[in-house]
């Protein structure tokens, strides 16, 4: 049995943080920490691999309208990586800190994305009414399917999330309208889980067991949400934290009341 991909530790508890924990929970991103990396690199760069190589079409889709979205994006990876520490780049190809040379390959600019970077990457697209999902490279959702999300605006999406009612769908759309380009935005949340699998797809009409009465592991991703300047896409980038719960702080543990009554609901 493949042991699982965890994080040694939890760097923020959105929990703990009132502004962070009521939706949409949006703050301000320092443009320098766009994308980070942590203490499983290499074993989540090795199943972001194993992914795409397997299940490319499950963790993978890109409209034509997101094509040039997708390109932009891709240059602006490039343009970010020498900001995080292990990285070597070169014409064709970047060596990244697991040591792992990755061709850049603009022809597949999402794939290529998620060759390079532990985070999952969504192009977040201007509609007549609403963004839509135009294209993803998603190696680790959390209990959905790009499958049935690709093409879809931002309440269709959200439909199965419980608090993202009519009131909350209004305010993500007014924030998505006004991301500027050199101001992006983060917000994180987190979920306790029985399985700590990264790769945690589920369709909307199947329902999410709950098998424990305390649940081992906590899932947490850290969301940020960037405008590029020449589609106007918003790219959102989604770094995903596996922890044991054993493996938080004393204070986070004491206060995960919140986060226990959501995985009950």
């Amino acid at each position: 049995m493949t042991p699982p991909v965890l994080q040694k530790s939890l760097p923020f508890a959105p929990w703990m943080d009132p502004a962070a924990w009521r939706l949409p929970g949006t703050q301000p991103l320092d443009p320098s920490t766009w994308l980070v990396t942590d203490d499983a690199f290499g074993q989540q760069m090795a199943l972001r691999e194993r992914l795409i190589a397997e299940k490319l079409e499950e963790v993978h889709a890109l409209l034509p309208a997101a094509k040039a979205a997708a390109q932009e994006c891709l240059t602006t990876v490039l343009r970010f990586l020498p900001n995080l520490a292990g990285y070597v780049l070169e014409e064709t190809s970047v060596t990244r800190p697991d040591g792992a040379r990755v061709a850049i390959d603009r022809a597949m600019p999402l794939i290529t994305i998620g060759r390079l970077i532990q985070e999952d990457v969504c192009l977040i697209l201007p509609g007549a009414d609403e963004h839509i999902l135009g294209g993803a490279i998603l190696c680790f959702p959390a209990s959905w399917t790009l499958s049935q999300k690709i093409g879809r605006p931002l309440m269709r999406i959200h439909a199965p999330v419980p608090k993202y009612d009519a009131d909350v769908g209004r305010r993500v759309q007014r924030l998505f309208d006004a991301i500027r380009v050199d101001r992006p935005l983060w917000r994180a949340n987190a979920h306790l889980e029985d399985d700590p699998d990264l790769f945690a797809q589920r369709h909307e009409d199947e329902p999410h067991p709950r098998k424990s009465a305390a649940p081992p592991y906590l899932r947490s991703e850290r969301q940020t949400l960037m405008r590029l300047p020449e589609s106007g896409a918003v790219v959102f980038a989604i770094h995903t934290w596996m922890v044991a719960v054993a493996s938080l702080s004393k204070e986070q543990q004491d206060t995960l009341g919140a986060v226990r009554a959501q995985y009950k609901t």
